[in-house]
């Protein structure tokens, strides 16, 4: 039924929706049947319920060409035309809800994005310094596969590459990456070889002293006892450079090829900074020669063995080298 069709004028009571209506469609009043309107009202038996009167119950459904009378008009809170539907919700043409339906005309509210998350490492930098780290990055690793590549001819069995670019090699190897292979070896070494120098001090007076010999090795020997992690070059260095000259050099101490110069130069430095440590010179005098000699003694063989071997030691004592200036305070140029 139409709560806005005139023809019907139909009482609702405060139940709610269905209460007191009658299922059968009003047919609207007859003219015949309207009433005057200055006709009295119809007498009744009943008598009448003053109007401020609530009724006791329902109202009866009227009967079709009857018009009700006078009465309270239906609560508009409760009215189910007017009022909230329960099964449908609220009207949205009076009540819209802002988050499931927007304003057609205006449309739906702008939508704020997550702030995005600061940039870390590189991508903080700016352009420039970007550019420069990724430069950076791209000379260290052509130099460590340079190094990888120069490695690798040298231990590599002789081929044609290697042969072609030998001196090249050598160079890029020794004296710093030299790679010696002794420990492996079919007879590894029997022997304890210590490298010892002394030097000849010239003072402020102009005169001169020689000082006694440094046990070189055994220095390195005393800062490795006890240490965990003891450096490359207290383990290494005087060795490595040791090596490098005999293996460079024949019997009588001379040079054998371009490399043994090298080697005398490398050896050289490594005592001139040991001796500046060592504080040789003192405060006013200054190193003007080197001296450098090897002590061999073989290693004693366990109880069992039956062997016998000499524990003399054997000195190989080479001569003295002069200092270029930037050597004398411990520079290496």
């Amino acid at each position: 039924m139409n709560a806005y069709d005139k023809g019907s004028d139909a009482r609702r009571g405060p139940a709610g929706e269905g209460a007191g209506r009658d299922p059968r469609p009003a047919v609207p009043a007859t003219p015949a049947h309207r009433p005057a309107p200055d006709a009295p009202p119809p007498a009744s038996d009943t008598p009448a319920s003053a109007p401020d009167d609530e009724p006791d119950g329902p109202p009866a459904p009227h009967s079709p060409g009857t018009v009700p009378g006078p009465g309270p008009g239906p609560d508009p809170a409760a009215d189910p035309e007017t009022g909230p539907d329960p099964e449908t919700g609220p009207d949205p043409e009076t009540d819209p809800d802002p988050k499931t339906d927007p304003d057609p005309e205006t449309g739906p509210g702008p939508v704020t994005a997550p702030p995005a998350e600061p940039r870390t490492g590189v991508a903080a930098l700016s352009l420039r310094y970007q550019i420069g780290a990724a430069l950076a990055l791209a000379v260290v690793a052509v130099g460590i596969c340079v190094h990888l590549g120069m490695t690798f001819l040298h231990v590599a069995p002789a081929n044609t590459v290697s042969k072609q670019h030998r001196e090249t090699i050598e160079n890029w190897i020794y004296p710093e990456f030299e790679q010696n292979w002794k420990l492996f070896a079919p007879n590894p070494l029997q022997q304890n070889v210590s490298v010892q120098v002394r030097a000849e001090i010239r003072t402020a007076d102009g005169a001169s002293r020689t000082t006694g010999w440094y046990d070189l090795s055994a220095r390195d020997g005393r800062a490795i006892d006890g240490n965990p992690l003891p450096s490359h070059t207290q383990q290494n260095e005087l060795r490595r450079a040791w090596d490098f000259f005999v293996s460079t050099h024949d019997d009588d101490n001379r040079p054998v090829g371009l490399r043994g110069a090298l080697s005398e130069a490398y050896l050289r430095r490594i005592t001139a900074m040991r001796l500046d440590r060592a504080d040789a010179a003192g405060a006013d005098g200054a190193v003007e020669r080197v001296q450098v000699r090897s002590r061999t003694t073989n290693i004693p063989p366990p109880d069992w063995s039956e062997e016998k071997i000499s524990d003399k030691p054997v000195y190989r004592v080479l001569p003295w080298w002069t200092l270029p200036e930037d050597e004398t305070r411990g520079g290496i140029g």
